[in-house]
């Protein structure tokens, strides 16, 4: 019987204060921009239950993503549009993304650590860190963010175009997403690089 690998707690080399984690959410749906988020933790004023977004309720979400604005010493969002996404590719716009939430910080970071194996063009001193939305506190709060963020806007995007069930799935190629791009057909808010919406887009032509 095998058992899922745990990787061990990530230990940085710098031991400042001005350490930034980033992270974005919004790589595997079929619509809406790429969302990234950076933020540099204040050490004075810790932030308990920091977890992977993915791993954490709504509700818990929510009450983090303002504790986070609250304490944090800087943060910020940032984004890649959907028009870049289908310009660049969807690792490009990502890593674009992210390196304009980093720059965008009030305060600027001595290093930077990015969630997964790439990092931006950039001259911060960085590292990556696989699944380090599990295993960094900043890149934690960094994934909260940027969580919270794109999921509020998939909401009032559900408003504007209504049909596709933006509301529930977010954007993500679910079942019920298909059957509505099949009968509506893509919208400007689709991604027309990604498999699913080309073909449709052909077949409306």
């Amino acid at each position: 019987m095998s058992s899922k690998k745990v990787l061990p707690p990530y230990v940085c080399t710098y031991q400042g204060d001005l350490l930034a984690g980033v992270d974005e959410v919004g790589r595997g749906p079929l619509a809406g921009d790429v969302v990234a988020a950076a933020v540099i933790l204040d050490p004075a004023r810790p932030i308990e239950g920091l977890a992977d977004s993915k791993k954490l309720s709504e509700k818990k979400r929510e009450l983090l993503f303002d504790e986070i604005c609250e304490n944090a010493q800087s943060y910020s969002i940032a984004r890649a549009t959907v028009q870049e996404i289908d310009q660049v590719n969807i690792l490009q716009a990502s890593l674009l993304a992210m390196g304009r939430a980093v720059k965008q910080l009030s305060v600027q970071p001595e290093f930077v650590l990015v969630d997964g194996n790439k990092k931006p063009e950039w001259s911060y001193p960085c590292d990556t860190v696989v699944k380090g939305d599990s295993r960094v506190a900043a890149i934690a709060a960094a994934s909260i963010l940027a969580k919270v963020t794109r999921d509020r806007e998939m909401l009032e995007l559900d408003a504007e175009y209504p049909g596709y069930g933006l509301a529930g799935h977010k954007g993500y190629p679910t079942k019920a997403h298909i059957r509505a791009l099949q009968e509506l057909g893509p919208s400007s808010i689709h991604r027309v690089s990604f498999a699913p919406v080309k073909r449709l887009l052909v077949d409306f032509a």
